[in-house]
């Protein structure tokens, strides 16, 4: 499918089908907002772009029936968005901050999701986890960390042949740097795709990693060493 097909059928979606689904979650976040620091974006149209939108990009490259673990999900973003356009998926959504992740379980009891579970855990934790390492067919992550970070955080979690999807703004400068980190801990850079996001809001690359082994033991270092010394 072309980018512009994608973009295309994403806004129908989120226009179309289901516009009631999106304009509840739209009116659950705004009302966590005014109680704890969820989203500095506000506006309609700027949370259907950047927010809504932005989410489901990369529902393409998400396989089928997936077991899918979304690292920093904060206010729920990409994985409730896409949760609500792909119900064939399971989540867990990966969040260290106790009051975001009740608010996390609040919208997930709210929507009537099922396979939906909060994981109140720093994601290093997660990936040295017997429950969570190398246990989900893919791993999103939307955070606001270096690609060699979010790499480090991410692929311990996936299992080989799933595959990393990183959310990022079009840096290729970035994703050149993080290749040798990406192959370090077992990946395979598959796909890099840029969309234009509608009104002038900026562009997001979609950047598809395969994880083609098994990440080594020692990864992910603890004590927040992969935010402190990113691989390189």
């Amino acid at each position: 499918m072309e980018n512009s097909d994608i973009m295309q059928a994403s806004l129908s979606g989120i226009e179309g089908a289901y516009k009631e689904r999106f304009d509840t979650y739209e009116h659950l976040l705004l009302d966590g907002n005014a109680r704890i620091n969820l989203t500095s974006i506000t506006k309609h149209e700027d949370i259907v772009s950047k927010h809504f939108l932005d989410s489901i990009l990369a529902e393409p490259f998400i396989p089928e029936g997936a077991a899918v673990a979304d690292v920093g999900s904060g206010g729920g973003c990409p994985a409730i968005p896409l949760k609500i356009v792909r119900d064939d998926l399971s989540f867990t959504l990966i969040e260290s901050t106790g009051k975001k992740c009740a608010f996390l379980e609040s919208v997930v009891e709210k929507m009537g999701f099922s396979g939906v579970q909060i994981l109140n855990m720093r994601a290093e934790d997660a990936g040295t986890s017997v429950k969570h390492r190398e246990a989900y067919d893919a791993c999103t992550a939307r955070a606001v960390a270096p690609l060699n970070t979010l790499a480090e955080y991410c692929l311990p979690l996936v299992k080989p042949g799933g595959v990393f999807i990183a959310y990022k703004s079009n840096v290729p400068e970035e994703t050149e740097a993080a290749q040798k980190a990406i192959s370090l801990l077992g990946g395979k850079t598959e796909g890099i795709h840029s969309f234009v996001l509608p009104d002038s809001q900026g562009t997001r690359t979609i950047i598809v990693i395969r994880k083609v082994s098994p990440t080594p033991s020692k990864y992910p270092r603890a004590n927040g060493k992969p935010r402190k010394n990113p691989l390189s």
